[in-house]
């Protein structure tokens, strides 16, 4: 299954869950800003902060939606 690494305040996450449920893929969204232990999967798979990312079997598929995405603060503000 699809995993997406996203944050609701990113549009760039938006489009690409919405061109998710429009093809009909199934999915988990794990939204980095409010889960640590998703934000620390995010940085250890990607090596960055940079959302969204897409993932099926531990394999990166996709960082970004169409060249563009959202950098994520540090889990110390949670």
């Amino acid at each position: 299954m699809l995993e997406l690494y996203g944050a609701k305040g990113c549009p760039y996450t938006k489009e690409l869950r919405e061109t998710l449920e429009l093809s009909g893929e199934d999915f988990i969204e794990y939204d980095v800003e409010r889960d640590r232990e998703a934000f620390s999967r995010l940085v250890a798979l990607s090596g960055g902060q940079t959302v969204p990312v897409l993932v099926e079997s531990g394999r990166i598929l996709q960082v970004g939606y169409e060249g563009r995405g959202c950098y994520i603060r540090p889990p110390d503000h949670f």
